[in-house]
């Protein structure tokens, strides 16, 4: 009978810890902000995004009210991050988009709504969840994915994608 090694169950532990903090990587995130009236309510939402410690740098087009957010190498934020933040400063999000890697949405808790992975780069995603869409866009689609079965569920668990490029 063979006994047990403990330094094999550290190494398979750090791999799996490994594993677990590069499946998860959201690189940039483009917001489209709704509920702005001035130049004021835009720069709430830019000092709350700068003030996290995932965030390297926010470009802003006022213009069109969208945030473009570059995070740090290495995070381990998912679409609820952004959410959470952009209501804190007191607003919506209207529109996320998300640059991520393949395999950060070939996996729980994302589902894949729409599109196809082409190739081991970075792609884009955007969010169709209740709250990161308007709400008369996601009553359209509502209707479009009335057969998905987690989709029309308040599941804030999953974030359903659709992949963009």
């Amino acid at each position: 009978m063979k006994t047990f090694n403990p330094k094999y169950s550290v190494l398979v532990l750090l791999m799996a810890l490994i594993s677990i903090s590069s499946q998860a990587q959201i690189a940039k995130a483009e917001i489209q902000a709704t509920g702005l009236t001035c130049s004021m309510c835009s720069n709430a939402i830019n000092k709350q995004l700068k003030s996290l410690a995932e965030v390297e740098n926010v470009e802003i087009d006022l213009n069109s009210n969208t945030f473009t957010v570059t995070l740090k190498a290495n995070n381990n934020v998912n679409p609820d991050f952004f959410k959470e933040n952009v209501e804190k400063a007191g607003f919506f999000i209207g529109s996320l988009v998300l640059t991520v890697e393949p395999k950060t949405i070939a996996q729980k808790p994302y589902v894949v709504l729409d599109g196809k992975t082409k190739s081991a780069r970075p792609i884009e995603v955007q969010v169709l969840d209740k709250g990161y869409v308007t709400d008369k866009t996601f009553k359209k689609l509502s209707k479009s994915y009335k057969n998905s079965t987690t989709y029309n569920t308040s599941n804030e668990a999953d974030f359903h994608v659709k992949i963009t490029d």
